[in-house]
């Protein structure tokens, strides 16, 4: 039976002096989930996770780690273990005993203790170097090492604040797999802070997106990226054209509203008042260039430049009041119809393509 608990964060709110770092979030994190909490820097991810923890008290609001409020409890009581970025490790015990530590802390007989301390290490695939120091190690062997440290006291959830950033781009994939492995394997909730939108996606089953202290967006991966919240998510997860301006009608069942000096538009959603500001999302591979758009599905711009990526090729187009509008088109299509910098080119997009994108902080 998994020992996972459900995270409930109450309307938790951390206030340092005059700086508010957390406002008032409500999150609900089921038994056994891959949370990532992901945001730029400063946007209070850190401090949520170390309120879970414990090592931030909390300003107001509760916790609830399955059904025991943790608010006020000390972290070796609330059945969670921490993994810090830096892997905290004691430079001058062998790996058997810093696995170890927590245990000798509980009082836990030596004899005990390093047999659990191996096993975890066997979990890890770094039985064979029991006997090595941390400075023996590379990054990728320290972060291992940090991770049977944090997982011998049997947690019911895993906190893990950006584990993954010391590492090299290569190892970092390969940690990927092995942290959603882990994670599937044991069957307990991992809260994981990144600021990485790639690695969110590729190990979360739920994105929480936070910006200046509260939660844009709380849904799987796919919902995020398909469908985000508001125009920081959209431009946050990058891949969207956000494009803003002020609703003038609707027609056909679409909203209409104009880009400040420049084209009418048309999006799918309800109908707004005439002057409320609307923002829209349209996904950069869902544009369609060289095709006359339908009224208010597209328009002409000039493109400003051109990247080739191997696959794609990425094309900036400037015109009806948008800066930079990015296409990304498939280079087989490209090439067969390529254009240069300073042509003129017709962007077209269904209107299904075009997401009325909701407003947070208005």
């Amino acid at each position: 039976m998994s020992k996972a608990a459900e995270i409930d964060i109450v309307s938790v709110s951390k206030v340092y002096g005059t700086t508010t770092a957390v406002e008032d979030i409500s999150l609900k994190i089921p038994a056994g989930t891959y949370c990532c909490l992901l945001g730029p820097s400063g946007c209070g991810k850190t401090s949520t996770l170390r309120m879970i923890a414990g090592h931030e008290s909390i300003s107001s609001g509760d916790v609830r780690l399955g059904n025991v409020v943790v608010t006020d409890l000390p972290p070796a009581r609330r059945g969670t273990a921490m993994m810090f970025q830096s892997y905290a490790l004691f430079p001058h015990l062998d790996l058997i005993d810093n696995v170890a530590f927590s245990l000798k802390m509980k009082g836990v007989d030596k004899e005990k203790r390093r047999a659990k301390a191996l096993d975890m290490l066997k979990l890890m695939q770094m039985e064979a170097y029991a006997k090595r120091r941390p400075a023996q190690l590379s990054g990728g062997q320290q972060q291992r090492v940090a991770l049977a440290r944090a997982l011998i006291t049997d947690p019911e959830a895993l906190l893990l604040d950006e584990p993954l950033s010391a590492l090299d781009p290569f190892l970092k994939i390969r940690m990927r797999a092995e942290l959603k492995k882990l994670q599937t394997s044991l069957g307990i909730t991992f809260v994981h802070v990144t600021h990485s939108q790639e690695e969110a996606m590729a190990l979360a089953d739920l994105i929480v997106v936070m910006n200046d202290g509260r939660i844009e967006q709380a849904a799987p991966p796919r919902d995020v990226f398909e469908r985000p919240a508001t125009a920081f998510v959209a431009r946050f997860m990058g891949d969207h054209n956000v494009i803003s301006g002020r609703v003038t009608g609707e027609r056909d069942g679409m909203v209409v509203f104009d880009v400040n000096g420049g084209a009418s538009l048309a999006a799918s959603g309800q109908p707004q008042e005439v002057g409320a500001p609307i923002d829209i999302a349209i996904r950069t591979d869902h544009v369609r260039f060289g095709e006359p758009p339908s009224p208010g599905l597209g328009f002409t711009g000039i493109v400003s430049n051109i990247e080739y990526r191997g696959a794609t090729v990425k094309l900036s187009v400037t015109g009806a009041g948008i800066d930079d509008f990015t296409v990304i088109v498939d280079d087989s299509d490209f090439f067969a119809r390529p254009v240069a910098i300073g042509d003129a080119v017709p962007l077209a997009w269904d209107c299904e393509d075009a997401i009325v994108l909701g407003r947070l902080h208005s």
